[in-house]
């Protein structure tokens, strides 16, 4: 399975980031945080694996001194 292009729905970049659903949504609104995609019509919320996987990097490397 190709990981770049898996889809993860909310629950899982919770699980994935230990970000809440508020706090996901609040870094979106700032820009901070990959937007989400709406698929089937907009029906289905999801996000890019490797999206949310490059945030963390970022995130990491903006800690690291």
């Amino acid at each position: 399975m190709n990981y770049e292009y898996q889809f993860l729905r909310r629950k899982q970049v919770e699980a994935l980031t230990s970000l809440s659903r508020s706090s996901i949504y609040r870094l979106m609104g700032k820009g901070k945080f990959p937007k989400s995609k709406g698929i089937l019509g907009g029906n289905i919320v999801i996000w890019l694996r490797k999206e949310v996987e490059e945030w963390m990097e970022q995130q990491i490397e903006a800690t690291v001194v």
